[in-house]
């Protein structure tokens, strides 16, 4: 059986991918906040509730929309590369200020169960990095997220 998303991978995988733009943005950086929210060994409500909350904002999406975007990401986690080859691919394709955002849902997402596991902490310095995000700018977008609440 083929992968769901092989051509979606395949393309997310080239050497110097396009920018990803609408759908395929969102795709993708959605599985990357379920791959965060899993890296725990748990997928509790309170980080998928996050997620959708984050869905449904940052894409305009209703409850439908958010659940369709959700299961479809949830999908392509399960069949995505490791993180280090999945994230550098996000990061060739998607606009700085993007992945800053990026960064801040991530840190929502970890923050949203009241634990700051350190898997989580390990897997969102790693990301951060790979997003081509320094330690400072990933620390300040946490400030944001807990200031926030």
């Amino acid at each position: 059986m083929a992968c769901m998303f092989a051509e979606f991978l395949k393309r997310l995988a080239q050497p110097a991918p396009a920018p990803m733009t609408g759908p395929d943005a969102r795709l993708a950086l959605t599985a990357l906040l379920v791959r965060v929210a899993r890296s725990d060994g748990r997928y509790d409500p309170d980080e998928i509730a996050r997620i959708d909350r984050i869905a449904a904002t940052r894409y305009g999406l209703d409850s439908a929309g958010v659940q369709d975007l959700r299961g479809r990401a949830e999908q392509l986690e399960a069949e995505a590369p490791d993180t280090v080859r999945f994230t550098r691919a996000i990061k060739d394709a998607v606009a700085y200020d993007d992945r800053i955002g990026v960064i801040e849902a991530l840190w929502s997402v970890v923050l949203a169960d009241g634990v700051r596991d350190q898997h989580e902490d390990a897997l969102l310095r790693m990301v951060s990095n790979l997003l081509g995000i320094n330690d400072r700018d990933s620390a300040l977008a946490r400030q944001r997220v807990e200031k926030a609440g």
